[in-house]
């Protein structure tokens, strides 16, 4: 499919980059080399995208090669998919993918895994290879992956507008009546038309009291005269996602739902003003959770209150490092990208999630999105 947006796509000479980088590490810390699966890493460091199965397909990454390991029938079409240039080594279904990644790597030095391998693939690889010779990659992948170059914080911009403007015209159509399900294929429709790769990558439409629920009801809803909205959504673009919500009414006047708003919009803003270059990802958290107890709310995960993290990393995966969580004390450095949701729950009556996400620059935060207005303005 041609290439329809203004954002330019990853290109090959920035997939070098992130290659060089890794090599950097693998030398660094004195590895043999780094696997990787059919993940989020494997596209990022090499253009490759691949869905997971039980048959293993990645790619080892040595300081002076890349080796596809691919299932024999699938040689033909990994060949035609876009990917950094590499040796393709196959395996039939008879033989043994991990077997084969032993003899590449010979008889010393450690491999260090992906850390969204599955676990049959890490037995069998132990199997052949010995566990003492294979150390978890995850610190090391993800200590690079965090770090988002000008290019991806762009079409993470670029998906954020995209589904901001899908927010707009959900807000414009909703009345009630209208069911959940009918607004979910509408989100899912409007990201298509959009552009957006295959639609919306998820949907939560909630009323009333299901949005106490912070990930939605099982059923559809219908929605009734009063009640709370929440909508909450994202798609991809070249592989890196949106996700935004939004918590309203259409009519105001509820003055329980309007006071909990702005606590609400006050401890979203807090974390946004306590995001500085060097501090921990958990303060961040503590500034939410600080604003809430000093309106009775809490303290710590009790309910009525903030249920879990203030927010998460977001590029490749829809949750990924950084996690803005109490605990993790990872600085913040410029290029992190992560959401501000510090959701307030009230069990059985409603809740109240403003979302929006933070990219960290040497100055200092920047939204992506500016923040909700109102109880009943969803837009700034």
């Amino acid at each position: 499919m041609s290439w329809q947006h203004p954002v330019p796509r990853i290109t090959d000479d920035e997939r070098r980059i992130r290659l060089s980088r890794l090599r950097e590490r693998i030398e660094a810390e004195g590895l043999a080399g780094v696997l990787l699966g059919s993940t989020e890493s494997l596209r990022y460091f090499t253009g490759l995208v691949w869905h997971p199965s039980e048959r293993f397909l990645g790619a080892l990454i040595t300081p002076t090669a890349v080796s596809y390991i691919v299932p024999g029938f699938e040689r033909s079409r990994v060949e035609t998919l876009a990917h950094l240039p590499g040796e393709i080594l196959v395996w039939e279904e008879e033989e043994s993918s991990a077997a084969l990644i032993s003899r590449l790597l010979g008889q010393s030095g450690t491999l260090a895994l992906d850390d969204d391998l599955p676990l049959f693939f890490y037995h069998a690889l132990a199997a052949v290879v010995g566990a003492e010779r294979l150390a978890d990659g995850g610190r090391l992948i993800r200590g690079l992956r965090r770090i988002k170059s000008d290019s991806e914080i762009a079409l993470i911009q670029y998906a954020m507008n995209l589904t901001l403007d899908v927010h707009r015209q959900v807000h414009a159509l909703l009345k009630p009546g209208m069911r959940a399900s009918d607004v979910v294929d509408f989100i899912d429709r409007r990201h298509r038309h959009a552009g957006a790769d295959d639609g919306s990558t998820f949907a939560i439409v909630s009323f009333g009291a299901a949005t106490s629920l912070p990930h939605g009801a099982d059923g559809d809803q219908v929605l009734g005269q009063g009640d709370v909205i929440l909508v909450d959504t994202g798609c991809r673009i070249d592989g890196y996602h949106s996700d935004i919500t939004r918590t309203y009414m259409l009519e105001g006047g509820d003055s329980a739902f309007e006071r909990a708003w702005w606590i609400e919009r006050e401890a979203q803003q807090a974390v946004f003003d306590a995001a500085r270059i060097g501090v921990a990802c958990s303060s961040l958290d503590d500034a939410a959770r600080n604003v809430l107890a000093r309106h009775s709310l809490g303290p710590d995960y009790r309910l009525p209150g903030l249920p879990h993290r203030a927010g998460h990393g977001l590029g490749l995966e829809i949750h990924e490092e950084p996690y803005i969580v109490r605990g993790n004390d990872t600085p913040l450095a410029a290029g992190m990208c992560f959401s501000n949701e510090p959701m307030i729950v009230f069990p059985e009556k409603f809740g109240i999630r403003l979302e929006d996400h933070i990219t960290m620059t040497a100055e200092g935060p920047r939204w992506f999105t500016k923040p909700a207005a109102g109880p009943t303005e969803p837009f700034s």
